[in-house]
Protein backbone atom coordinates (compact mmCIF):
# COMPACT_ATOMS: atom_id res chain seq x y z
CA UNK A 1 0.00 0.00 0.00
CA UNK A 2 1.01 3.59 -0.67
CA UNK A 3 -0.47 6.62 1.09
CA UNK A 4 -0.27 9.99 -0.63
CA UNK A 5 -0.16 12.79 1.93
CA UNK A 6 0.51 16.51 2.19
CA UNK A 7 2.92 18.39 4.45
CA UNK A 8 2.68 16.89 7.92
CA UNK A 9 2.80 20.27 9.60
CA UNK A 10 -0.40 21.39 7.84
CA UNK A 11 -2.37 18.48 6.41
CA UNK A 12 -4.99 17.48 8.96
CA UNK A 13 -6.85 15.31 6.43
CA UNK A 14 -3.66 13.37 5.69
CA UNK A 15 -3.02 12.86 9.39
CA UNK A 16 -6.27 11.02 10.03
CA UNK A 17 -5.81 7.92 7.84
CA UNK A 18 -2.05 7.90 8.49
CA UNK A 19 -2.76 7.54 12.21
CA UNK A 20 -5.33 4.82 11.58
CA UNK A 21 -3.02 2.82 9.34
CA UNK A 22 -0.09 3.15 11.74
CA UNK A 23 -2.28 2.14 14.68
CA UNK A 24 -3.43 -0.90 12.71
CA UNK A 25 0.16 -1.94 12.01
CA UNK A 26 -0.35 -1.68 8.26
CA UNK A 27 2.72 -1.85 6.06
CA UNK A 28 2.61 1.11 3.70
CA UNK A 29 4.88 3.61 2.05
CA UNK A 30 4.11 7.30 2.27
CA UNK A 31 4.53 9.74 -0.57
CA UNK A 32 4.60 13.32 0.64
CA UNK A 33 3.59 15.99 -1.85
CA UNK A 34 4.30 19.60 -0.82
CA UNK A 35 1.18 21.73 -0.49
CA UNK A 36 0.66 25.40 -1.32
CA UNK A 37 2.82 25.18 -4.43
CA UNK A 38 1.90 26.18 -7.98
CA UNK A 39 2.25 22.59 -9.15
CA UNK A 40 0.68 20.88 -6.12
CA UNK A 41 -2.50 19.83 -7.94
CA UNK A 42 -0.58 18.48 -10.91
CA UNK A 43 1.83 16.55 -8.71
CA UNK A 44 -0.98 14.98 -6.69
CA UNK A 45 -2.78 13.88 -9.85
CA UNK A 46 0.44 12.55 -11.33
CA UNK A 47 1.01 10.53 -8.14
CA UNK A 48 -2.33 8.82 -8.64
CA UNK A 49 -5.08 10.75 -6.81
CA UNK A 50 -7.99 11.19 -9.26
CA UNK A 51 -9.45 14.06 -7.22
CA UNK A 52 -6.24 16.06 -7.17
CA UNK A 53 -6.40 16.00 -3.37
CA UNK A 54 -4.64 14.22 -0.54
CA UNK A 55 -4.84 11.85 1.18
CA UNK A 56 -5.23 8.97 -1.21
CA UNK A 57 -4.48 5.32 -0.50
CA UNK A 58 -3.26 3.08 -3.31
CA UNK A 59 -3.67 -0.65 -2.72
CA UNK A 60 -2.90 -2.54 -5.90
CA UNK A 61 -5.16 -1.14 -8.62
CA UNK A 62 -7.52 0.37 -6.03
CA UNK A 63 -7.26 4.08 -5.19
CA UNK A 64 -9.24 5.40 -2.21
CA UNK A 65 -9.21 9.18 -2.25
CA UNK A 66 -11.15 10.23 0.84
CA UNK A 67 -9.88 10.28 4.42
CA UNK A 68 -12.97 8.74 5.97
CA UNK A 69 -13.17 6.04 3.31
CA UNK A 70 -9.51 5.17 3.94
CA UNK A 71 -10.17 4.83 7.67
CA UNK A 72 -13.16 2.57 6.96
CA UNK A 73 -11.03 0.51 4.58
CA UNK A 74 -8.34 0.14 7.25
CA UNK A 75 -10.93 -1.02 9.78
CA UNK A 76 -12.10 -3.75 7.43
CA UNK A 77 -8.61 -4.75 6.29
CA UNK A 78 -7.22 -4.96 9.84
CA UNK A 79 -10.11 -6.03 12.12
CA UNK A 80 -7.72 -7.09 14.87
CA UNK A 81 -6.77 -3.42 15.34
CA UNK A 82 -10.33 -2.63 16.50
CA UNK A 83 -10.49 0.68 14.67
CA UNK A 84 -14.22 0.40 15.32
CA UNK A 85 -15.53 -1.12 18.57
CA UNK A 86 -17.60 -4.28 18.67
CA UNK A 87 -20.54 -2.48 20.26
CA UNK A 88 -23.02 -1.50 17.54
CA UNK A 89 -24.18 1.68 19.25
CA UNK A 90 -20.59 2.82 19.74
CA UNK A 91 -19.83 2.21 16.07
CA UNK A 92 -22.91 4.12 14.98
CA UNK A 93 -22.21 7.13 17.18
CA UNK A 94 -18.54 7.03 16.25
CA UNK A 95 -19.46 7.20 12.59
CA UNK A 96 -21.85 10.07 13.33
CA UNK A 97 -19.02 11.96 15.02
CA UNK A 98 -16.61 11.33 12.15
CA UNK A 99 -19.20 12.41 9.59
CA UNK A 100 -19.87 15.60 11.57
CA UNK A 101 -16.16 16.38 11.62
CA UNK A 102 -15.81 15.44 7.94
CA UNK A 103 -18.61 17.73 6.78
CA UNK A 104 -19.01 20.34 9.52
CA UNK A 105 -17.21 22.70 11.90
CA UNK A 106 -16.46 24.99 8.95
CA UNK A 107 -15.69 28.11 10.96
CA UNK A 108 -13.36 26.30 13.33
CA UNK A 109 -11.53 24.61 10.47
CA UNK A 110 -11.15 27.92 8.64
CA UNK A 111 -10.10 30.12 11.53
CA UNK A 112 -8.04 27.54 13.44
CA UNK A 113 -6.18 25.87 10.60
CA UNK A 114 -3.74 23.15 11.57
CA UNK A 115 -0.14 24.30 11.89
CA UNK A 116 2.01 22.17 14.18
CA UNK A 117 4.88 24.65 14.04
CA UNK A 118 2.87 27.62 15.32
CA UNK A 119 1.76 28.84 18.73
CA UNK A 120 -0.41 31.92 19.13
CA UNK A 121 -3.38 33.22 21.07
CA UNK A 122 -6.54 33.53 18.99
CA UNK A 123 -9.62 35.69 19.53
CA UNK A 124 -12.38 33.56 18.07
CA UNK A 125 -15.26 34.66 15.89
CA UNK A 126 -18.74 33.83 17.23
CA UNK A 127 -19.22 31.06 14.67
CA UNK A 128 -15.92 29.48 15.69
CA UNK A 129 -16.84 29.73 19.37
CA UNK A 130 -20.09 27.92 18.56
CA UNK A 131 -18.12 25.19 16.77
CA UNK A 132 -15.79 24.75 19.73
CA UNK A 133 -18.74 24.53 22.13
CA UNK A 134 -20.32 21.87 19.95
CA UNK A 135 -17.01 19.99 19.78
CA UNK A 136 -16.64 20.03 23.55
CA UNK A 137 -20.23 18.85 24.02
CA UNK A 138 -19.74 16.04 21.50
CA UNK A 139 -16.56 14.84 23.15
CA UNK A 140 -18.04 14.96 26.63
CA UNK A 141 -21.20 13.12 25.62
CA UNK A 142 -19.25 10.25 24.06
CA UNK A 143 -16.73 10.07 26.90
CA UNK A 144 -19.57 9.92 29.42
CA UNK A 145 -21.56 7.34 27.49
CA UNK A 146 -18.72 4.93 26.77
CA UNK A 147 -16.53 5.57 29.80
CA UNK A 148 -13.35 6.76 28.06
CA UNK A 149 -10.46 7.15 28.03
CA UNK A 150 -11.07 7.41 24.27
CA UNK A 151 -14.25 8.59 22.58
CA UNK A 152 -15.77 5.14 22.09
CA UNK A 153 -14.41 3.41 25.17
CA UNK A 154 -11.12 1.85 26.20
CA UNK A 155 -9.67 1.40 22.71
CA UNK A 156 -8.37 4.10 20.37
CA UNK A 157 -10.53 4.17 17.24
CA UNK A 158 -11.13 5.91 13.94
CA UNK A 159 -13.14 8.51 15.86
CA UNK A 160 -9.98 9.44 17.76
CA UNK A 161 -8.06 9.64 14.50
CA UNK A 162 -10.58 12.13 13.23
CA UNK A 163 -10.34 14.42 16.24
CA UNK A 164 -6.58 14.34 16.82
CA UNK A 165 -6.02 17.27 14.42
CA UNK A 166 -8.61 19.23 16.42
CA UNK A 167 -6.59 18.65 19.59
CA UNK A 168 -3.55 20.13 17.84
CA UNK A 169 -5.59 23.19 16.83
CA UNK A 170 -6.73 23.80 20.39
CA UNK A 171 -3.12 23.69 21.53
CA UNK A 172 -1.79 25.82 18.67
CA UNK A 173 -4.22 28.67 19.30
CA UNK A 174 -4.44 28.42 23.08
CA UNK A 175 -8.11 27.45 23.07
CA UNK A 176 -9.12 25.96 26.43
CA UNK A 177 -12.11 23.59 26.45
CA UNK A 178 -12.91 24.82 29.97
CA UNK A 179 -13.88 28.18 28.43
CA UNK A 180 -16.46 26.44 26.26
CA UNK A 181 -18.43 24.31 28.68
CA UNK A 182 -15.92 21.61 29.60
CA UNK A 183 -15.66 20.54 33.23
CA UNK A 184 -12.54 18.46 32.66
CA UNK A 185 -13.08 15.39 30.46
CA UNK A 186 -12.71 17.09 27.06
CA UNK A 187 -9.50 18.87 28.04
CA UNK A 188 -7.97 15.68 29.41
CA UNK A 189 -9.04 13.82 26.28
CA UNK A 190 -7.42 16.41 23.99
CA UNK A 191 -4.15 16.04 25.89
CA UNK A 192 -4.40 12.25 25.72
CA UNK A 193 -4.72 12.32 21.93
CA UNK A 194 -1.45 14.22 21.67
CA UNK A 195 0.35 11.67 23.85
CA UNK A 196 -0.32 8.68 21.57
CA UNK A 197 2.80 7.16 19.99
CA UNK A 198 1.42 7.37 16.45
CA UNK A 199 0.68 11.05 16.81
CA UNK A 200 4.10 11.75 18.36
CA UNK A 201 5.75 10.04 15.40
CA UNK A 202 3.78 12.23 13.00
CA UNK A 203 4.66 15.36 14.98
CA UNK A 204 8.39 14.55 14.99
CA UNK A 205 8.35 14.16 11.22
CA UNK A 206 6.29 17.34 10.81
CA UNK A 207 8.57 19.55 12.88
CA UNK A 208 11.71 18.08 11.36
CA UNK A 209 10.53 18.94 7.87
CA UNK A 210 8.30 21.94 8.53
CA UNK A 211 8.10 24.08 5.38
CA UNK A 212 8.59 27.81 5.47
CA UNK A 213 5.18 29.51 5.24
Amino acid sequence: MELLIGDKVWSSWSMRPWLALRHAGAQFTETLIPLRMADTDARIRAAGSPSGLVPALKDGDLVIYDSLAICEYAAEAFPEARLWPQDRAARALGRCACAEMHGGFHSMRGELSMDLAKRESASLAPATEADVRRMVALWNSLLARFGGPFLLGPDWSNADAFFTPVATRLRTYGVRPSDYGDTGPAGVYAERLLEQPEYLAWERDALAGAPVA
